[in-house]
């Protein structure tokens, strides 16, 4: 009987996790569209941001698998690769875009905090669609999630300080709380809960879509003037930031002669941010125009995903390894 159902099981959470993350860019563009129309009805919503952000850092714990772990134990090169070139990559680049594009402080801060962030969980179900290694990729998304607390203040200091104060440490105690808590927070419900936490696999996608889009929701309408005035520049940077991760991230595994299933992953999770967190930050230690850029990439970055991956799919590729399961992604 289990051997029929967890074939079953498996399929749905795969099932309902690709419809989310394909609806997503939508939903949270029609959200932002209204949070833009009419900001004072949605300032209540700021102070949720941060639990919102805890909610959907929840259900990544939730997805998280022992096997999981053991792909770390097991293959640590890849991982190593692919975690440095996150937080050198990236960081660097969205300085470095701030300076090309001469963006005003606010807005620098926040495109280069969005650098300084771990790698986006939605890039899990991007590299299943693009064939990618899927199991390195939850590797690589734990990983860097894991570590934040630790580098994304410390990056964000000495990158984004040059432009706005940073108050490290509590930036630092801030992720601890939004990230690291509720993740193994998830990761005990799952040991003790398994059938529980299965049941509910399938629904968890939604959830964090449903909750990144109201963060989404608050910082438009926290920075609507800034939108106007300046949306079209971020968005320039934004698309410059998520493309620019893609192929140095490939660069850099093709350069250690990773497989092609493993430099594909690797493109995904350097370009692929927690914009969703980096917006949340930067409207609690920067301003709310900061937090602007990690609106936009929300959105970008799931579209980018997805037309990458089904260039990727229709390309002949050796076969992926996709681990012990298809994690469901946590959207964001």
């Amino acid at each position: 009987m289990s051997s029929v159902t967890e074939p079953a099981a498996a399929a749905a959470e795969e099932r309902s996790a690709r419809i989310a993350v394909t609806l997503f860019p939508i939903l949270i563009l029609a959200g932002g569209a209204v949070a833009l129309a009419t900001p004072s009805s949605f300032t209540g919503l700021a102070p949720w941001i941060n639990p919102l952000l805890g909610v959907i850092m929840f259900g990544m714990g939730l997805t998280l698998t022992p096997p999981d772990f053991a792909v770390i134990a097991k293959r640590p090169i890849p991982v190593v690769i692919g975690v440095i070139a996150q937080y050198a990559v990236m960081p660097l680049l969205g300085w470095l875009i701030a300076a090309a594009l001469g963006l005003p402080p606010a807005l620098a801060a926040g495109v280069i905090l969005v650098g300084c962030c771990p790698g986006g969980t939605a890039s899990n179900v991007v590299s299943y669609l693009a064939r990618g290694d899927v199991a390195l990729s939850v590797a690589m998304t734990t990983v860097s999630t894991l570590l934040a607390p630790l580098l994304t203040p410390v990056l964000a200091l000495w990158l984004a300080g040059q432009y706005m104060p940073v108050d490290a440490g509590s930036m630092a105690w801030s992720i601890v709380q939004i990230v690291l808590f509720p993740v193994l927070l998830g990761l005990v419900v799952r040991v003790f809960l398994p059938r529980l936490v299965t049941k509910a696999l399938p629904a968890l996608p939604w959830v964090s879509v449903i909750a990144i889009t109201l963060v989404v929701i608050a910082v438009v309408s926290g920075s609507a003037k800034a939108i106007f005035s300046a949306g079209l520049l971020v968005l320039v940077a934004v698309i410059l930031h998520n493309g620019l991760g893609y192929a140095l991230g490939y660069t850099a595994a093709r350069l250690f002669k990773l497989p092609i299933p493993s430099r594909r992953t690797t493109a995904i999770e350097v370009g692929m941010q927690n914009s969703g967190l980096a917006a949340g930050l930067a409207r609690q230690y920067l301003t709310p125009e900061s937090a602007l850029p990690g609106a936009i990439f929300s959105v970008w970055h799931n579209v980018s995903g997805a037309i990458l991956a089904a260039f990727w799919r229709r390309r002949n590729t050796p076969a992926a390894s996709t681990g012990e399961h298809v994690p469901t992604p946590i959207a964001e």
